[in-house]
């Protein structure tokens, strides 16, 4: 006797026309193989996603720069080795020099407290006027000038607690540099891929947000652009430099200097604040000549970045100098020496894009938007 196909439809879809239980079970099953799936992926790439974020960062940041070195030499491939070596040099290099400069500076400080080498000046007497904190500071100045070591051991449990912890951040330096060598090896890798990986960004773009999506993705991109090299690659040269002149003249901790620099450049302060107290020193403790050649050296270190700012930021650095600043505390309260970079980098792409999906009356893929070719995402734009 024939099966009436009507009756078949109700057993396989239900009485009611509704899925079966074995096209529910079917849909779960698909859907946690595929959530397996990725939760696996994500745990085995959590240990280097810092350094897989930053590669990909530094390759958009200079991928301009590849492709007018391909174009020149008529070679990617010599291109990306160009581009991996300038970087390794220009960015691994000076980090690894201030780094280790600034742990043997802090080194060399441990040691003079531990032998009681270490004399502080006498206070001077104004001090005494400041308001609130006056009288407290000229009294702990005061003993530490007389009697280091009774100050030393009235703080001995608070400065053991800071030592043991600074010490630690000591030691994971060279880890850190490792991790951005890593990096800049993987962005060099990068560069060969840029056509396909940029296709991909735009369809990826594209199928979460269409159009507007695309325009997200290009903002991202010019904005991982202004900040990276109108910000960190200006901070980065006056650091180098910073640290390279103090060292021609022996003034002592030069790495450790140049660090705090950098940190104030980043967050648009500029050296000042630490460059200028190092003049008047040098005026107070060299001859003549030596401090005014070095005066000389560190002055051009306050105008720099506005001089390298508008060749490096296309259409200008729209982001709050307090964004940048949460990003570099963040960044390195959260992942250290790549998050001093990648803080800011982050924090300000994440800022650019809510202030313009917050201006409902503008179109993003309008804005801060890089060249478009042929209705398709260039491959410099991933």
């Amino acid at each position: 006797m024939d099966e009436d196909p009507s009756r078949s439809n109700v057993v396989r879809n239900g009485t009611n026309g509704s899925p079966s239980i074995e096209a529910k079970i079917t849909d779960i099953a698909r859907i946690g193989i595929v959530g397996l799936l990725a939760y696996w992926s994500l745990t085995l790439i959590a240990p280097f996603a810092i350094i897989l974020i930053w590669a990909a960062i530094l390759a958009v940041a200079l991928f301009p720069a590849y492709a007018r070195l391909g174009r020149l030499l008529g070679s990617r491939r010599l291109a990306s080795f160009l581009i991996t070596l300038i970087c390794l040099a220009v960015i691994v290099a000076p980090l690894t020099a201030i780094a280790v400069s600034f742990a043997e500076g802090l080194q060399a400080l441990l040691a003079r407290l531990a032998d009681g080498s270490l004399s502080v000046p006498v206070p001077p007497e104004y001090i005494r006027t400041w308001p609130v904190v006056g009288e407290r500071i000229h009294a702990v100045w005061s003993m530490a000038s007389g009697n280091i070591e009774a100050l030393l051991s009235k703080i001995e449990p608070a400065l053991m607690q800071a030592g043991t912890k600074v010490l630690g951040k000591v030691a994971s330096v060279g880890a850190e540099v490792l991790s951005f060598v890593v990096s800049v090896l993987i962005a060099g890798f990068l560069f060969g891929s840029a056509e396909r990986l940029a296709e991909m960004a735009q369809r990826f773009a594209g199928r979460i947000g269409g159009q507007r999506g695309i325009g997200f993705l290009k903002l991202a991109t010019a904005t991982i652009r202004n900040v990276a090299r109108g910000v960190i690659g200006v901070a980065l040269l006056q650091a180098f430099l910073c640290g390279l002149v103090l060292s021609l003249f022996d003034v002592p901790a030069p790495g450790a200097i140049a660090f705090v620099v950098l940190i104030l450049c980043i967050i648009q302060i500029g050296p000042a604040l630490v460059l200028l107290p190092v003049m008047i020193w040098a005026w107070f403790t060299m001859d003549f000549g030596p401090a005014l050649l070095l005066t000389i050296l560190l002055i051009p270190l306050f105008v720099i970045d506005n001089v390298m700012k508008p060749i490096l930021v296309a259409r200008g650095l729209s982001t709050p100098t307090l964004v940048i600043l949460l990003g570099v505390l963040g960044g390195t309260l959260s992942y250290g020496l790549i998050g001093l970079f990648l803080g800011p980098i982050v924090l300000s792409v994440a800022h650019d894009l809510l202030m313009v999906w917050a201006r409902s009356d503008a179109a993003p893929e309008k804005a801060a938007a890089p060249a478009v070719r042929d209705g398709e995402l260039e491959p410099g734009n991933i």
